[in-house]
């Protein structure tokens, strides 16, 4: 896995946690485990995801998958009052081996930060049952539109995006999902847009997407800077972007990501 451009401290794993719910009502809004029992999540990182999957959905037994140890130790903690609903596993998703075939599968903002998505995705149809669901969600960087102006927060979100790619991952792989699910051989799959879309009529909504904009963009920053490829002047002006954009009624914001949906 490439390294995470967003770090492993404790307040980052606590930003995931958060982010998960900010973004559950865009991320699961045609999500449908309801017939299944047993899942795989793949690139579970500290468990924020798995919460959300094992309260909306009773009938779930989930397996956690990540390539970090500090990631899954905070995921036992975070998870810890599921009982045996849920059970961890350290292993790289492009290199797994679970000897065993799920009847469903998750993965949300994991494909970003692999340097082979497609050979990840392999191995998870290999351990999947004939009829299995597969809800695959990622980012796409690119997509990101503001206006007017907010020239330093744009440049940011560019610089990020070029290190993120720098150190093995993709920024825009949201958008090639619909190809490597047919490069895979997942011949049945849909995909849909989902994100951001702020101007005039956004009223208290702004404030808060922009503030979670920029507890996302803050949580690079300590790569970027360490990197050298951004300042810490830099960082300030993308937050004063972020801060006009926030209580700039007038202004766009708009941004989207990807979402396929999978059956065997």
């Amino acid at each position: 896995m490439a390294n995470y451009v967003h770090g492993f401290d404790p307040e980052e794993q606590l930003r995931l946690r958060v982010q998960a719910e900010f973004l559950a009502p865009m991320v699961y809004k045609e999500v449908d485990f309801r017939d299944c029992k047993n899942l795989l999540e793949v690139g579970c990182g500290v468990g924020a995801q798995t919460r959300i999957l094992l309260e909306k959905f009773s009938n779930l037994q989930i397996t956690c998958v990540d390539s970090s140890a500090v990631q899954l130790a905070q995921a036992r903690i975070n998870l810890e009052s599921f009982g045996d609903r849920v059970r961890f596993v350290e292993q790289d998703g492009v290199a797994l081996q679970l000897g065993e075939r799920f009847d469903a599968a998750f993965v949300c903002w994991t494909l970003e930060h692999v340097p082979s998505p497609i050979q990840l995705l392999i191995k998870l149809k290999e351990h999947l049952q004939p009829g299995a669901r597969l809800y695959v969600t990622e980012v796409f960087n690119s997509s990101l539109y503001v206006s007017p102006g907010y020239s330093h927060l744009r440049h940011y979100v560019e610089v990020m995006s070029d290190f993120q790619r720098k150190i093995g991952g993709n920024p825009d792989v949201g958008i090639e999902l619909g190809n490597l699910m047919r490069e895979v051989g997942f011949s049945s799959c849909s995909t849909r847009f989902d994100g951001f879309y702020l101007d005039a009529r956004s009223g208290e909504k702004r404030k808060l997407v922009a503030d979670y904009w920029k507890e996302l963009l803050n949580s690079a920053a300590p790569a970027l800077l360490a990197e050298g490829v951004s300042t810490p002047s830099a960082v300030k002006k993308m937050q004063e972007d972020l801060e006009k954009l926030s209580n700039d009624e007038n202004a766009i914001f708009f941004y989207q990501f990807v979402q396929a949906n999978v059956t065997l």
